[in-house]
């Protein structure tokens, strides 16, 4: 089902629809994992910040789908920016595998890592202790090392701006083979997508569908498209994604839903045209520009439209 391929720098392909994970309960993700795989998909994204790897794992022995035909991504966590080989290795473990195909860095914010917490460490005002005499730079070259290892196949980013991701291109050796990023219908970030794709990066849509009773269920313009071709609103919000080559990775435990983004998103793909992507494109810029996800890191990011 989720043949459809995108080629990454390194070489290898990545399936642009995945399974998102983010949010999913500990006790609930196991089974949609199993059932996605089921359904057709061969791509999971996970997280070590995300807190349930070890039943992500658990799904994945339970499909009975062999390592070797699942693309499996996690991300490197703020707090480990200056020790990459173990959070890596602690996903591994919890996973249960020996390699991941994509290893992303979470955020390009480094945390204290011996603060009061090991997620979000915290300052006395309240404010994220961020590891301020640490260089993303660095971590980036702790990625080089993993992927020289053999420990993963790939390595990228995540919510990272153009001006981060050109910080990192001065003194990489190896071109980020993806950038993971809040990407929807009402935050399309175009130039950003084409300044990456100008240098070779995929991009990749989290919250395709937006958040948590998210409003792009709901646009007009969508829900009109979608009327059009018989099609659903999320169907069409999740083609519109797939036909400008970005992966998307719809999140999801109800089963039926599981099965539907998939089917759906392959269905939009083929059947949305030139005109409907134009329309689309320009939804944002009409007044309905928003982002959903905005930690407040206290840092300048360098995104457009932040805040």
């Amino acid at each position: 089902m989720s043949s459809h391929l995108i080629e990454l720098n390194s070489g290898e392909s990545i399936p642009a629809i995945g399974l998102g994970t983010w949010q999913s309960k500990p006790h609930e993700v196991a089974r949609a994992v199993a059932i996605a795989l089921g359904k057709g998909y061969r791509h999971i994204d996970c997280a070590w910040a995300y807190g349930n790897e070890k039943e992500v794992g658990e799904g994945l022995r339970a499909s009975g789908v062999s390592r070797s035909e699942v693309f499996i991504t996690s991300k490197l966590w703020g707090t480990y920016h200056r020790r990459v080989e173990e959070c890596l290795n602690e996903t591994l473990a919890n996973l249960g595998t020996d390699y991941l195909d994509l290893y992303l860095i979470h955020w390009p914010v480094p945390m204290n890592p011996n603060g009061n917490d090991p997620m979000i460490p915290k300052r006395p005002d309240g404010s994220r202790d961020l590891d301020e005499s640490w260089d993303i730079r660095d971590t980036w070259k702790g990625m080089e090392e993993v992927l020289k290892k053999g420990k993963v196949k790939s390595i990228g980013l995540s919510n990272c701006s153009e001006m981060m991701v050109e910080k990192i291109l001065a003194t990489a050796n190896v071109i980020p083979a993806a950038n993971q990023l809040e990407l929807h219908l009402y935050n399309p970030q175009h130039r950003l997508v084409a300044y990456l794709k100008s240098k070779g990066i995929v991009p990749q849509a989290y919250s395709p569908l937006g958040s948590t009773n998210s409003p792009l269920l709901q646009d007009e313009v969508a829900t009109e498209i979608a009327k059009r071709h018989e099609l659903k609103t999320s169907d069409v919000l999740l083609g519109y994604l797939l036909r400008k080559d970005i992966v998307i990775l719809p999140k999801s435990t109800n089963p039926a839903r599981i099965e539907a983004n998939l089917i759906g998103a392959l269905e939009a793909y083929k059947r949305l045209t030139a005109e409907d992507m134009a329309v689309l494109d320009n939804v944002a810029a009409n007044g309905k520009q928003k982002r959903f996800i905005m930690p407040p890191w206290g840092i300048d990011l360098g995104f457009e439209n932040w805040g």
